[in-house]
């Protein structure tokens, strides 16, 4: 027992010795530094591809009739729509909110318990595509017990793209 512990300390004695002399070598010369563009540079990567007409600002960057031309549907907010997504933040506001990831169209809830009701759910919501279609939205409900009833599923997706149209009308009637 004794010389097994002697043992177990010189085997970690030694590991330690050899990851502190890790740092002890200079690094090679002949290695180049690796070159990173800054966070400038890969947004007007993005910018790009996305918008071939974009000019980056080492291109002159954008000018004042950059901001008259006509862009595209303003019912996205990244790839997912604004209408949808209002209205699943609104229609679900009496669940805690978690997280929101507008770019990749996922909002993730707590539970809650609606109004009048004695049931409480969580929801994670994704609308993954820039129409205002029921294929755009997917609704996951879960309830403390397991997943939430078909029925109900469906009854909070329509209530969500009821709402999405509510606000795409009262926005064309501006």
């Amino acid at each position: 027992m004794h010389a097994r512990r002697i043992v177990l300390g010189i085997g970690l004695s030694l590991a330690l010795l050899a990851q502190a002399g890790c740092g002890l070598f200079p690094n090679r010369a002949d290695r180049a530094p690796v070159d990173t563009p800054s966070a400038e540079e890969i947004l007007d990567d993005i910018r790009q591809q996305r918008n071939p007409s974009y000019r980056t600002a080492a291109q002159g960057g954008t000018t004042i009739w950059d901001a008259l031309r006509p862009r595209g549907d303003q019912g996205q907010v990244g790839a997912v729509n604004k209408y949808i997504w209002n209205a699943a933040l609104e229609t679900l506001d009496f669940l805690p909110v978690e997280s929101v990831d507008p770019f990749s169209g996922v909002i993730t809830t707590g539970y809650g318990t609606p109004p009048g009701g004695g049931q409480s759910y969580r929801a994670t919501i994704l609308v993954n595509d820039p129409a205002l279609d029921a294929r755009s939205l997917n609704v996951a409900l879960m309830t403390r017990s397991g997943p939430a009833p078909a029925a109900t599923v469906r009854a909070v997706e329509d209530a969500i793209l009821t709402r999405a149209r509510q606000l795409r009308a009262r926005d064309s009637r501006l």
